[in-house]
């Protein structure tokens, strides 16, 4: 009997590796201006810091860089973008769909303050790397005083 239920369990598994299934990534609330259909995918990044920058990296394979959009504050980044597919494939078409494709957003709180106007954002070879110069607030600035007229 427990051989019957191992077998029917593996005729199952079987049956459900063999059909495509979409995987979305991520879905925000539905909007009055979106789909349920339409979600926003989210980022992996890698936030470390070298020397005296704190740098963001991630994977953006696809995305053209004026597809990309990086607003930095001195305490936060935001990474948005498109990754759009070139050409049209039927869901039947597929065998295993994991790609993200469409916008995608990603808001990091940064460990330390930045300089926003230094910070410098490139993309090479499907990395997006964005360093920003830390700021430094403890350093002391001698000023000499002058004499009011």
């Amino acid at each position: 009997m427990e051989k019957e239920e191992k077998k029917d369990i593996f005729v199952e598994l079987a049956k459900v590796k063999s059909q495509p299934m979409p995987l979305k990534v991520h879905e925000k609330d539905v909007s009055e201006n979106n789909s349920a259909d339409e979600g926003e995918g989210t980022l992996t990044v890698d936030v470390y810091q070298d020397g005296d920058y704190v740098v963001v990296e991630s994977t953006v394979a696809g995305v053209d860089d004026d597809e990309l959009e990086v607003n930095i504050t001195t305490e936060s980044v935001t990474i948005k973008g498109t990754r759009e597919r070139k050409k049209e494939i039927e869901d039947k078409d597929y065998f295993y769909q994991e790609l993200f494709w469409g916008t995608f957003s990603r808001s990091i709180i940064l460990p330390h303050e930045v300089d926003p106007e230094e910070s410098v954002a490139t993309l090479k070879n499907g990395v997006l790397t964005i360093k920003m110069p830390r700021l430094n607030r403890q350093k002391t600035k001698k000023l000499k005083v002058k004499t009011a007229d």
